[in-house]
């Protein structure tokens, strides 16, 4: 292009289709990029629901964006280190999907999935604090994958999520699933962890991943088409009397059956007998045919609940405390069922148990519920 006009190659080259320039970029409609944005909406607040029960926090996933762009450009917006978690799909769909956290973000999961409560998290993602961030991802992602098979109706699988720690500032490539340079599309969310992260993410598609998207998206909701039904041809005056004879006459049946399922009900409140409390006769007749089943009889000294940073720290002379009072009765289980309460005794150089209170039935019963 020359002092603002069109050179007659380049005029050539628009008849015939073709590009003008390496900056030309495939758009998305309006349309694809709605449907985008409501495919990401119901995945990823399937995602939130996930992260909340990990976290055990309010998580929220809303206001996607839809946008065409590149990778290039992405780095260039978003000069931090990110997580990108890069997931494949191996039945339904062919192709990648990319997300990418925040690394103080990711570090904030890291920290809430390992008990911690968020407001002091790690300063770097070390090989423990990965795994914690990569479950939360693989079960995250795994969420979408449920939420696009409904939506799609027809069966999304995924393979197992690969997680890096990327800096966009540096890196030469945020992923292999797509060039630097190729278009790709982006959905940026905005996710809210209680008070804790209020930030975006985004998700990276190729494009012919989104519009394979949309494709399936579209073929759920289409309604299926109408049987075309066949007229019978009409071939004299008497054929066209008896046909119209035959349909008033199943017209006529028709609304006799409509009215038939028009009539009144005649509809009572239903009566039960009134209930007579009573008790179950014990009887012991065949209980000897039972008396050889072994049972497992467990004493229990106490019990406890431990985070998985605190279980990792145990070492050889660790002091554990139980819920159990110093001379508390110790539990006595029959198959894992509360039956007794007794006392820890020494006879000879073994422990023992001497039982100092049977469980009535009523507080058995409880247990049981």
């Amino acid at each position: 292009m020359t002092e603002g006009f069109l050179s007659q190659d380049e005029i050539d080259a628009l008849l015939r289709g073709e590009a003008t320039s390496s900056s030309s970029t495939p758009e998305l409609s309006a349309m694809e990029q709605d449907a985008l944005g409501e495919i990401g909406n119901i995945s990823m607040g399937s995602a939130a629901t996930t992260l909340s029960v990990l976290l055990g926090r309010r998580v929220s996933i809303t206001t996607p964006r839809v946008s065409v762009s590149n990778l290039e450009e992405i780095k260039g917006q978003y000069p931090l280190p990110y997580l990108v978690i890069e997931v494949g799909y191996t039945h339904g769909i062919v192709g990648t999907n990319v997300l990418a956290i925040r690394e103080q973000d990711a570090l904030i999961i890291a920290d809430l999935m390992m008990g911690g409560d968020g407001l002091n998290p790690p300063t770097e993602l070390n090989e423990l604090y990965m795994s914690a961030v990569s479950e939360a991802m693989n079960q995250m992602m795994g969420g979408v994958a449920t939420s696009m098979s409904t939506v799609f109706r027809k069966k999304i699988d995924i393979a197992p999520p690969n997680v890096n720690l990327i800096d966009f500032a540096v890196a030469s490539s945020i992923t292999n699933a797509v060039g630097t340079d190729d278009n790709i599309v982006r959905v940026a969310f905005r996710m809210e962890v209680e008070d804790l992260i209020d930030s975006e993410i985004m998700q990276i598609l190729p494009i012919d991943v989104a519009k394979e998207m949309v494709d399936s998206l579209m073929n759920a909701v289409q309604p299926p088409a109408a049987a075309p039904v066949a007229e019978a041809p009409k071939t004299a005056d008497a054929s066209s009397s008896q046909a119209q004879t035959a349909k008033a006459q199943q017209q006529v049946a028709a609304a006799s059956v409509a009215k038939q399922h028009i009539q009144p009900v005649n509809v009572q409140p239903v009566q039960f007998a009134p209930l007579v409390q009573g008790t179950m006769p014990v009887t012991d007749t065949n209980i000897e045919r039972i008396m050889d089943v072994p049972l497992q009889v467990t004493v229990e000294l106490g019990r406890t609940r431990k985070l998985i940073r605190d279980i990792l720290e145990l070492a050889p002379g660790s002091v554990m405390e139980l819920d159990k009072l110093a001379g508390e009765p110790v539990d006595i289980l029959v198959n894992g069922k509360l039956i007794a309460k007794g006392e820890v005794v020494v006879i000879d150089e073994n422990f023992g148990v001497r039982i100092t209170d049977i469980i009535s039935p009523l507080e058995r019963t409880y247990n049981l519920q």
